[in-house]
């Protein structure tokens, strides 16, 4: 959660900054921050869907047993 907040704050200054100076290229560097946090969160949910196949439960704490 925190690394999302980071990089959304960082788009809104890339964003403003783009803006004030009138140049292009701060918000294309935004377009390839948000395809990062959307592979992060994709990652992030795979392996949520790994724990569920493998132990029929979203508990957390049974992630010690993906490990064998």
């Amino acid at each position: 959660m925190c690394i999302e907040l980071m990089l959304n704050a960082v788009n809104l200054l890339l964003v403003a900054f783009s803006t004030y100076f009138g140049q292009a290229d701060g918000q294309l560097f935004v377009f390839f921050i948000m395809v990062v946090a959307a592979a992060e969160a994709t990652v992030g949910l795979s392996i949520l869907v790994l724990l569920y196949r493998n132990t029929r439960s979203t508990d957390i704490r049974l992630f010690n047993k993906l490990k064998n």
